[in-house]
Parts: structure tokens; sequence; C-alpha cells
């Protein structure tokens, strides 16, 4: 019994901090409307993930979770996989150290494995909730020929979690959540499909000097 508390303990402690790992790298999404949808800096120089739906064509702020806000440039998007890159912009942009969430590779995932996916469900800000993988597939894009791999869990998903991260146990973001690709609840848009939308984009944009 003490073996199985003390491990029910380290568990607990460990989603925690997995938790705690991640917020800081979590950003609140506005496009102008009523809500918010989540984000995650992905690279230095203040670069964000979010998904296409939570911007679509608004004028985007991003604000941290300790309440600071700035405007925020998008720099490129995709409906068809509902994916958007945007840049915090901000005059002290040099000055600014915006924790860069740790990314895990995907291709490692298996089913079964612990997913935490934390975002701002109905407008609770930095919240979290957490299941298993479920399946590793793929849906149709949307609008042409093809596909794109997808992560299903059993997380619960709600508005305003949609362009936060889902994470493995060690706390590597392994997808970017999305409540319209799939049809799911869960499902989320595994990180090396991310990264590759990323590194295409960027190297396709100059990006200019914050102003």
């Amino acid at each position: 019994m003490d073996y199985e508390i003390s491990l029910a303990n380290a568990l607990t402690d460990a989603f925690a901090g997995v938790f705690e790992k991640a917020k800081h790298s979590l950003v609140v999404v506005q496009n102008g409307r009523r809500g918010a949808g989540a984000g995650v800096i992905w690279r230095p120089g203040g670069i964000v993930v979010t998904n296409y739906h939570v911007i679509q064509r608004g004028k985007p702020k991003i604000s941290l979770l300790d309440g600071r806000t700035y405007q925020a440039k998008i720099i490129a998007r995709a409906k068809d996989i509902d994916l958007a890159i945007l840049r915090i912009e901000s005059a002290d942009m040099d000055d600014i150290d915006f924790p860069v969430a740790p990314v895990a590779d995907s291709h490692d995932l298996r089913v079964g494995q612990f997913a935490l996916a934390i975002g701002h469900p109905w407008g609770q800000i930095g919240a979290a909730s957490a299941g298993i993988i479920s399946s590793l597939g793929s849906v149709p894009v949307r609008g042409k020929r093809g596909s794109v791999q997808v992560i299903r869990t059993d997380v619960r998903l709600a508005p305003g979690n949609s362009g936060g991260p889902l994470m493995n146990a060690a706390g590597g973001v392994i997808g970017i959540n999305t409540m319209i690709l799939g049809g799911d609840l869960g499902v989320a848009i595994p990180s090396n499909v991310v990264n590759a939308f990323v590194g295409e984009k960027l190297g396709q944009v100059a990006l200019p000097a914050a102003m």
C-alpha cells in the first residue's frame, strides 16, 4: 500500500511538473472576436504557432500568462492543415527572452502513451486535461487531395484549447491541438508536421525588424 501511495504521489508530482514547465511557453491568442484560442512559442524571437481557425483574417494579439500583451504579425497560415505562424511584435524585442517550448519528436509516439493538453477552455486560462494517445493516423486535407497526419487522444478539449500544446510525460510538445481536423474532440497535429510547416514558411519569409 505504501508503495502504491508513493507511486501515485510521484506520478502526481511528475504531471504537475510537466504543466509548470510547459505553461511558460503557452500564450493566449486573441483576434478581436469574442473568445480566444491558445498558441505556443515555438522558436526564439517570439515565433508563435497556433491554429488557422483561431486567427483567420483577424488582427491578433498575444498575451503571456504573466499578463503582458503584444501585437502579433501573421507570418504564414495554412487552412488545409489548420496551422498559422505569428510573430510577437514589440519595440523592446531584444530585451525580451520569450520562453520557447521544448518540442519532442512525434515519430517516437506510440498508442497508449500519456498525453497532456493545456490551453484556455471556455476562458479558463492555462487549464490542463490529460489522457492517452488513442491512435496515430491521418485525415483528408481540407479542400485538397492528400492527407495530413494526426494524433487522436481521449484528452477532453473545448473551445479555447485550439492552438495549444499536446505534451508527453517529459513535457515535450508532441502536437498542436485542433478542434477542426478530423471531427474528434481530441485531435492534434503532430510536432513533426508543425516543424516542417514552420521550417518551410520561415525559409520563404524575410522577417522584418519589430516596430
